[in-house]
């Protein structure tokens, strides 16, 4: 048996994410334009940000997948999915608090007390520094180092493209610590405070996300703030990369369902030639492709979802769902900004956005040409049968 229906409480948490994006982010949107306009940051500020996570709180939604040991509300990822589908209706980068990069949880118990539990907690922020300007894709390549000195380790380096590398007061950093062993048991993740150093500088971008290049000059760091064991920061790394990349195509389903709503109402009300665009068939077919391409998207996101809910390796069903994601969303946006014709390419419709911040879904966290290499890799290599979905 196949059953493709959400349960009672899926669904009830999608309603109550729908509403809020409706009641209190959309609402946002107007004046977030028009800051970007004026040549303002991009994006919601801090203390937008914080009002909406106590706003949310209240509703005790709060640490969507983080244990409820923790704090959180410990929901599984096909519910993460929905509720990404969901934020993603709106161009605003928002996320619920109350979380914590998952390595985090590999912490001893001191480090949990000093890191983790005060992440969950909103007190303090992290980023996650592994890509440099020459290790984006091959995280192999990674050249910063760490040499041990003593009960000390002193890190030198760079990292680029890091995302909240700028608002971070401790970043996970990866070095290389064996240079024989490289990738194979020779780079480590140190838990570094900016108070150890490192100092960042952000990188503009053509869309909302501010990333951040991270220099570490000499910095040292306590041996005790390894994560995880020496030699074991690739395979943490791995764990970081291949957790939610599920959850980034989910939240590009989201506003590719905005954007054909939007496509749709305006195909009703523009006239040309004494009728309504939506009854040309070349408004007609773009819609028909958008939908289709939706509803394609959905069941690869929630498969990849329900695999990693079971326990699955869910990687390959995960690098399927991005490399889709990213391709049809970037598609999808082209064709609503062509139904909307010269509105659709300005600024005041939230259009314009979704076209500059769905461009990045190809490249972060995998581009479109490494899940590419990974699917094709896997049936070449046996690890994965065509037509073996089902099982």
């Amino acid at each position: 048996m196949i059953d493709f229906s959400l349960s009672d409480e899926q669904r009830a948490v999608r309603d109550w994410v729908r509403t809020f994006v409706e009641r209190e982010l959309m609402p946002l949107e107007n004046e977030v334009l028009r800051r970007e306009r004026a040549g303002a940051e991009p994006g919601l500020n801090a203390n937008e940000v914080k009002e909406l996570r106590a706003l949310a709180r209240k509703s005790d939604f709060w640490g969507v997948e983080t244990p409820e040991e923790y704090g959180g509300m410990g929901l599984d990822p096909i519910t993460a999915a929905v509720i990404e589908t969901e934020l993603g209706r709106t161009f605003l980068t928002f996320k619920f608090g109350g979380e914590a990069d998952n390595i985090l949880f590999y912490a001893n118990e001191q480090q949990k007390r000093e890191y983790l539990q005060p992440t969950i907690d909103g007190e303090r922020k992290s980023c996650f520094a592994i890509t440099e300007p020459g290790a984006g894709s091959d995280a192999k390549a990674i050249r910063s180092t760490a040499v041990r000195d003593g009960d000390s380790w002193v890190i030198n380096g760079e990292k680029t493209f890091i995302t909240g590398g700028c608002e971070a007061d401790f970043a996970l950093v990866f070095a290389v610590t064996d240079q024989e062993k490289g990738a194979n048991g020779g780079v480590t993740c140190f838990l570094v405070d900016r108070e150890h150093g490192w100092t960042s500088e952000p990188i503009d971008t053509m869309g909302e996300r501010r990333p951040a290049s991270l220099v570490f000059q000499d910095v040292r760091v306590p041996h005790a703030n390894i994560l995880g064991g020496e030699g074991r920061g690739f395979e943490l790394a791995m764990k970081w990369i291949g957790k939610g990349r599920y959850l980034l195509p989910a939240r590009a389903l989201g506003g590719c369902e905005r954007l054909l709503d939007m496509a749709i109402d305006y195909s009703r009300t523009r006239q040309t030639f004494g009728s309504p665009i939506s009854d040309r068939q070349a408004i007609q077919w773009m819609i028909a492709d958008s939908q289709t391409e939706i509803e394609a998207l959905r069941l690869l996101v929630l498969h990849a979802a329900w695999q990693v809910d079971q326990g699955l390796d869910s990687r390959h069903a995960q690098s399927i769902a991005k490399l889709y994601g990213g391709v049809k969303a970037n598609e999808i946006v082209d064709r609503v900004m062509q139904i909307h014709g010269g509105m659709g390419y300005t600024r005041e419709l939230p259009i314009e956005r979704f076209y500059r911040d769905l461009r990045l879904l190809r490249i972060f966290e995998g581009t479109d040409e490494i899940q590419r290499r990974t699917i094709a890799r896997d049936l070449l290599k046996g690890h994965v049968k065509v037509g073996a979905t089902l099982g």
